[in-house]
């Protein structure tokens, strides 16, 4: 069963950075693609940056570019997301996923996520 636990959110002010870390069980890192998605209250969940197997481009929603960086560490299991100037709308939920080929939906069961809240 894959698990994914999310963590590094919290309370920032909007042009701060954050770091966020998805602690991923079995080798799911290695395996495939990794993603970030978010959800903001009342919206749907969509995905913000995610990590290509193998070639390691990345690509990000037109609402995160030039200010998310998505990463991994595969001996330590782990996908992150770099966060810098951080705006009131990137306040969400955040949650991390394994991408299996040719999709863009989470694959694995959803962690609880990390809140994330950006104030002015």
């Amino acid at each position: 069963q894959v698990q994914l636990v999310e963590s590094g959110g919290g309370l920032v002010q909007a042009g701060e950075s954050l770091r966020l870390s998805c602690a991923a069980s079995g080798r799911i890192v290695s395996r495939y693609d990794m993603a970030w998605f978010r959800q903001a209250p009342g919206k749907e969940r969509e995905l913000v940056a995610r990590i290509t197997l193998g070639s390691e481009g990345t690509s990000n929603a037109d609402s995160v570019k030039g200010r998310f960086i998505i990463s991994r560490d595969i001996a330590k299991n782990t996908v992150y997301l770099q966060m810098n100037s951080l705006k009131l709308e990137d306040t969400a939920v955040y949650y991390c996923n394994y991408l299996r080929l040719g999709s863009l939906q989470g694959s694995g069961p959803w962690g609880q996520g990390t809140q994330v809240t950006v104030s002015s």
